[in-house]
């Protein structure tokens, strides 16, 4: 016994150091993640952690961090790309349908932030806030003057649900005379469905201007709202429409497919195929359906647009598709900040990728729209260029379509460059005419305040060439001269002074109830579902 007590701290010794030695080997063939292990720094980590304690001058490392992850990104798509934590809630925001906020629409010119649109119910329209009113103060900070810029509105108009910001403004019905106004703030939503109406007895029209998280929601009360006023046959307008979250687009277009037909497939490297198919019954199944698409349509837009035109159920019209085929995971970062990934591919039930190219590099992918324009493709429809392999619709017409470029429409309707001339652009570019419409309507409230909805503006406003008048004056203080301009350009600029003045009063909805009466995309439309 006296002998194992001398020899066992030395047995407890070599026991641990044995211990020691195969943990050490185990630990070189195993992932982990333990608190007190590390792993080698990587040379980028190395780099920065050099700069920050060894360079000669003060750098920000955030900022060479964020630089080099856009560094490694580039050799990548173009759609897979890093948000900085200060930019990723706005980016959320849009993707989530609201945010916390007053509910007004603004602009800033003359320096000065003017109330153009106050949302009905919202927090400023309970506070009593009018369109017109000029922003002084919003809480202690002073709002008018030179260096406003739209990102500090933006910051100091929003903030936590149900906390309360003091307004300070002038009302043009009492001049000189400030008013002291709170508001609670709440949730304002950003609506995804910009209009919907009916264009005649049975022809119905809804625009999508994205797909957020509520999209499908708005869509489904919106195309019942028009079924109860008699809707059989529908207008979709996907033009300009960025895409966003799939899953909304897909449960759209199961309100237009029956049975358990596939709307689309995603499948990557590294991401194993997962089929999308109709799983309910539509509310739409059987009625004529026209979906009107340009270069600005992309992504969850071209996947609803695909489906439609591979199982024949739309008739496609306007211009080709941007052709972005490409699907992103959003993964958050540890510091705030996250990284969209391109993770898989999705195919039309066809089978037809309609990415586009995208191996001579960002700039060259970036520029593509662009050199349709120059090309004339916008203008003519040659799509001979971009046609990639051809596949057989999956419906009854058995009709040949293309993959690798976007979705080309059924019926091409090109872009109208009459609004293309050097004083038409400087309206839009300084901004003239935007500010016009407000001042305008804002001088002739009483006139604007008479017309009930859209339809009776429309049939009962007949003020174009007092109006045109009162632009051409008001455009020659920012050297714009509009006194020889053709006829045909003038004419199409006042149907949009029309829809832009119906934007002041209801919003998005007054804006395309009155411009699509004198657009040809819409007129094809109707041409083709009312046969």
């Amino acid at each position: 016994m006296k002998k194992l007590q001398v020899w066992l701290p030395l047995l407890f010794a070599i026991v641990m150091m044995v211990g020691m030695l195969i943990g050490f080997h185990l630990r070189q063939n195993i992932r982990t993640t333990g608190f007190f292990l590390t792993r080698k720094q990587t040379p980028v980590e190395e780099v920065i952690d050099l700069i920050n304690m060894k360079y000669v001058d003060s750098v920000s490392t955030d900022s060479l961090g964020n630089d080099a992850i856009d560094g490694m990104l580039a050799h990548l798509d173009p759609h897979s790309i890093y948000i900085p934590p200060v930019e990723l809630s706005e980016v959320n925001e849009d993707l989530q349908g609201n945010f916390e906020g007053i509910g007004v629409e603004y602009q800033i010119f003359d320096d000065t932030v003017n109330v153009m649109n106050v949302l009905a119910g919202g927090p400023s329209d309970k506070a009593g806030l009018q369109v017109g009113d000029k922003f002084l103060k919003v809480a202690d900070s002073v709002v008018a003057g030179n260096g406003i810029t739209n990102d500090r509105i933006k910051g100091l108009l929003r903030g936590p649900g149900s906390s309360q910001v003091t307004i300070s403004l002038l009302r043009a019905s009492q001049p000189g005379k400030p008013i002291s106004v709170n508001i609670t703030r709440g949730t304002i939503p950003l609506p995804s469905v910009d209009a919907a109406y009916m264009v005649n007895k049975e022809t119905g029209y809804i625009r999508i201007g994205k797909f957020s998280e509520t999209t499908h929601a708005e869509f489904a009360q919106a195309i019942m709202g028009l079924q109860q006023q008699g809707l059989q046959r529908l207008i979709l307008d996907l033009r300009g429409n960025g895409g966003g979250i799939l899953t909304e687009s897909i449960a759209i277009a199961d309100d237009f497919l029956d049975d358990e037909k596939l709307i689309v497939y995603t499948q990557g490297v590294r991401s194993p195929k997962v089929e999308y198919r109709c799983k309910r019954d539509g509310l739409f199944e059987k009625g004529k359906l026209a979906l009107l698409t340009d270069e600005g349509t992309a992504s969850a837009s071209e996947v609803l647009a695909g489906a439609m035109q591979d199982w024949d159920r739309a008739t496609i019209i306007g211009r080709r598709t941007f052709g972005k085929g490409l699907v992103q995971e959003q993964y958050q970062l540890s510091d705030g900040s996250a990284l969209r990934l391109t993770i898989a591919r999705y195919y039309t039930p066809t089978g037809r990728s309609i990415q586009k190219p995208y191996d001579k590099g960002h700039d060259d992918y970036n520029e593509e729209v662009l050199k349709r324009f120059h090309d004339g493709e916008v203008l003519h429809g040659d799509t001979a260029a971009h046609a990639g392999p051809a596949y057989k619709t999956l419906g009854p017409e058995h009709r040949t379509v293309y993959g690798g470029g976007g979705i080309t429409p059924d019926i091409f309707i090109g872009f109208d460059t009459t609004t293309l001339s050097r004083s038409t652009t400087a309206l839009y570019v300084d901004g003239t005419l935007n500010r016009f419409i407000y001042t305008y309507y804002i001088q002739h409230l009483s006139v604007f305040q008479a017309f009930k909805n859209p339809a009776e503006f429309n049939a009962g406003f007949h003020d174009d060439e007092k109006v045109w008048k009162a632009l051409t004056a008001f455009a020659t203080k920012d050297s714009v001269n509009l006194t020889a301009v053709p006829a045909k350009e003038k004419e199409i600029l006042q149907h949009r002074i029309k829809a832009l003045l119906a934007r002041q009063i209801w919003r998005m909805e007054g804006y395309y109830e009155i411009y699509n009466n004198y657009d040809p995309v819409m007129a094809k439309a109707l041409e083709v579902v009312d046969k």
